[in-house]
């Protein structure tokens, strides 16, 4: 069953095309990896499909709705959850009170009804033992984990992850992988943008390459990487 569907999304910025006529339809529970040079569109792919930016041309659908027009706050509470290359979180609140804030805005509910989850997500994703930390005080890779435990708090049936692994150390990308295939496990669909590629194939079963706002490759991982068109892509990038 799909979750996501996109039909010929556009997105232009003058004369340069970011997304150009992308077509693309994820299922319920798969878990899927994009890749693609910097400046390929990928971050903008994901402001598209979660309200953040609007569309130029296409429409895009997600469990069962047309949500081209509608606002990011709509989509979030339909079950879409994002987090981003660089995290943002409140940083004068504590580890637990960004959760409770994702949970009370973006799933619409009050802050009684959402305590008990905030905790549990913060025990799933390694950050029990921070809860009562300011954010702004938290390492990079917990930083990491946060940002992946305020996309947990607001109930998504579809995750999106934006290079979560990128600055991490070989052991920290490990272990978030665990805990990003613990999630996925769980029912949880995923759509992970990365350039660790070891750490994307470990998870994801299916894997997409963006080139110039175009897909250029989709498939399962070990057939994609072995296209020279896409390893001519990823010349020096880590494999």
């Amino acid at each position: 069953m799909s979750l996501l569907r996109l039909d010929n999304v556009c997105k232009s910025y003058g004369t340069l095309k970011v997304t150009d006529h992308v077509t693309l339809e994820v299922a319920e529970g798969e878990a899927l990896g994009i890749i693609g040079p910097n400046g390929a569109g990928k971050s903008t792919l994901f402001d598209l499909i979660t309200g953040r930016v609007a569309v130029d041309a296409g429409t895009i659908a997600f469990a069962g709705s047309d949500v081209t027009g509608r606002p990011a706050t709509h989509r979030c509470r339909l079950g879409l959850g994002r987090s981003f290359q660089i995290p943002r979180p409140f940083g004068r609140l504590t580890v637990f009170e960004n959760l409770v804030v994702g949970a009370a805005f973006g799933a619409s509910r009050s802050e009684s009804e959402v305590t008990d989850r905030c905790a549990d997500i913060l025990r799933r994703t390694g950050l029990l033992e921070r809860a009562n930390t300011a954010a702004n005080q938290l390492p990079l890779l917990q930083r990491k984990r946060l940002e992946l435990a305020r996309a947990l708090a607001t109930e998504p049936k579809l995750l999106l992850l934006d290079e979560i692994a990128g600055g991490l150390t070989e052991s920290e990308c490990r272990s978030l992988v665990e805990t990003i295939r613990a999630i996925h496990e769980g029912g949880t669909t995923i759509v992970w943008i990365e350039h660790v590629l070891h750490a994307l194939t470990s998870v994801v079963e299916r894997l997409v390459v963006l080139d110039f706002g175009r897909i250029i490759a989709d498939g399962k991982p070990d057939a994609v990487m072995a296209s020279r068109e896409v390893r001519e892509i990823y010349l020096g990038i880590e494999v």
